[in-house]
């Protein structure tokens, strides 16, 4: 989708050492070098998920910065969802494209940490691989465009049907459940509430003797949790993935919100919004000024499987090009924040953070941020993985077993 403004430039006027056409895809890719010259020349910085980059110092560090992100689009020619169902998510698909981004840079910082780059044809480390293998399109994949569309099923969403913001963060609570590599405590605020108590309760594993103080079991929930997880983390606390849905206006966003929307891209747990405009969802990474800055999904690639060795030929699932950019007052209202907390210093930082910068508003907060569970709401039960036993190739039929389990319970409870 073209901006209006832009001007485009011929192969010519760029220079050919610049340009390079991967025609081995049917939908070419342009990759620019360190062409940006879409951004103007200004002394404001620009922020990228938690980094700052000078653009009147250095612009190819922000293009490196933006090309490590994962990219997923639209994809053509994968195995129908459920059988019978859509090969191709064009048209549909964006918004979980956008979730699938949001999560894998959480994976990313998680297993590489957010300072990793990538560079073109340059071996990755089996971490990148075996992050980008859980994204691919087959059912097989823990959030695959299948998994994703099937648990959305869920929700309310027929499959080929779009999804807001809101049911991508649920699909992706329940997808996590069954995910024991990535071992996420996936969090999603209701209300525009985010309760602290009810976190620390989900990313902590619960200590073996039930007889210890709690005082005594926070001191030592390392020793009493889990020594080492898949990752080889020696704690007991599980990487925090939070998601914050937000409605920042009736029709269009209020300007009051703004301010504090952008602060959050600063944030070193930053994962970037989910949002767009109706029926167009863009994963926002940053900003520039009064712009936002995102990745776009809207374009259709063919169907990337892993070869024999598990390697995944990746120049498609990187964004190789000068980033998108769009006025801030033109985003929709809907929107979902990320943030990504490893450890649970980062997640009490994040709240310092929060105190700080968002909540120091006091009218029309942006949301709410508390440290006990609210009487008045149901108690927190954190989420735990169904009783049914699977592997990743039978996850979609074990889904569709859980709807059949949840539709007799209401049937019996009625």
């Amino acid at each position: 989708m073209k901006e209006k403004g832009k001007k485009t430039q011929s192969p010519a006027t760029i220079g050919l050492p610049s340009l390079i056409v991967l025609s081995r895809y049917e939908n070419q890719i342009t990759i620019l070098s360190e062409y940006l010259e879409e951004f103007p020349d200004t002394d404001e910085p620009v922020w990228i998920l938690g980094r700052r980059h000078q653009l009147n110092e250095d612009k190819s560090k922000l293009l490196l910065d933006v090309s490590a992100r994962l990219w997923f689009t639209y994809r053509r020619k994968f195995s129908p969802i459920g059988g019978t169902g859509p090969s191709s998510d064009a048209g549909w698909g964006c918004m979980l494209r956008c979730g699938q981004m949001m999560l894998a840079q959480a994976l990313i910082c998680r297993h590489l940490g957010r300072d990793w780059q990538w560079e073109k044809h340059k071996e990755q480390p089996e971490e990148y691989h075996r992050i980008l293998r859980c994204f691919l399109d087959r059912k097989d994949c823990c959030y695959s465009i299948h998994q994703m569309a099937q648990m959305g099923v869920g929700e309310g969403k027929s499959i080929g049907e779009w999804f807001g913001p809101n049911t991508v963060a649920q699909v992706l609570k329940k997808l996590a459940l069954f995910d024991e590599w990535n071992s996420l405590a996936v969090y999603v605020s209701m209300d525009n509430t985010v309760v602290i108590e009810d976190i620390k309760k989900m990313c902590w594993s619960p200590p073996q003797s039930s007889g210890t103080a709690h005082s005594s079991a926070h001191l030592h929930r390392s020793a009493l949790g889990r020594n080492r997880n898949t990752a080889g983390l020696c704690t007991g606390w599980k990487p925090l993935l939070l998601i914050i849905p937000l409605r920042l206006g009736i029709n269009h966003i209020n300007p009051v919100y703004i301010d504090a929307f952008k602060e959050c891209f600063k944030m070193p747990q930053s994962l970037g919004a989910l949002g767009g405009k109706p029926n167009n969802a863009y994963y926002f990474i940053g900003f520039l000024g009064n712009e936002l800055i995102y990745l776009d999904p809207h374009t259709t690639q063919s169907f990337v499987d892993s070869e024999e060795n598990g390697t995944v030929d990746d120049q498609s699932f990187h964004c190789q090009q000068a980033p998108h950019r769009m006025k801030i007052m033109n985003l929709d209202p809907s929107v979902a924040l990320g943030f990504f907390c490893k450890e649970e210093c980062d997640f009490d930082n994040w709240c310092s953070l929060v105190q700080k910068e968002i909540l120091k508003q006091q009218s029309l907060r942006m949301f709410e941020l508390v440290q006990k569970h609210p009487p008045h709401w149901p108690p927190f039960i954190p989420p735990t993985k169904p009783e049914v036993t699977t592997t990743g190739a039978e996850l979609i039929e074990s889904t569709d077993k859980l709807f059949e389990l949840e539709e007799e319970f209401e049937i019996l409870s009625v």
